[in-house]
């Protein structure tokens, strides 16, 4: 560093800074002769070191290239197959959505002859229910209008022989047209 700061202290006492033309004292044939030895020497060392990096670059730049194109193939590979993935997918919607509808309308047949099933057993239930009553009650107006015309015959006709013949002769009529 003392050095340096002595270049700087020496500057001002020269009198000025000039170019110094002789070739000899400059050093420039030696530098001229170096850099010429160096290019003979290392010419073949360097050129096949930058031979051997141009072909790595080159073999590296083609392996890219070849990886893009692969990549690229797959891509459209993949590409193709959503859309076909696409297709199935929007074919099974479709085919689900029929066969929800198919279903649908099995569940509303089967429902409604299930209930026309039931309709139709209620229905003779009532209908069975509605007889049985109505014998019941025919019955009933039977013994009714029997009885009381047991007790008129009695009334009017007394307890005489031609009243209990008349009143079995009326009754045998009765049950003949009323069963």
């Amino acid at each position: 560093m003392e050095n340096f700061n002595q270049i700087f202290k020496l500057l001002p006492q020269i009198e000025g800074i000039g170019l110094n033309l002789d070739i000899l004292e400059t050093g420039v044939i030696n530098i001229v002769a170096l850099i010429a030895i160096l290019i003979y020497t290392g010419r073949d060392f360097l050129g096949s070191l930058l031979e051997e990096r141009k072909t790595t670059i080159v073999k590296g730049v083609q392996d890219a290239e070849d990886r893009l194109n692969e990549a690229k193939r797959r891509l459209n590979e993949a590409q193709k197959q959503l859309n076909q993935a696409n297709v199935v997918i929007s074919e099974i919607k479709q085919e689900t959505i029929a066969t929800k509808k198919v279903l649908l309308q099995t569940e509303a047949l089967q429902a409604k002859n299930d209930l026309k099933i039931r309709f139709e057993r209620a229905l003779a239930t009532f209908r069975s229910k509605e007889r049985q009553i109505f014998l019941e009650i025919k019955q009933q107006i039977i013994l009714l209008v029997l009885k009381r015309t047991v007790i008129r015959a009695q009334e009017t006709f007394g307890p005489k022989e031609r009243a209990a013949i008349l009143i079995n002769d009326t009754i045998e009529k009765l049950e003949g047209d009323l069963l």
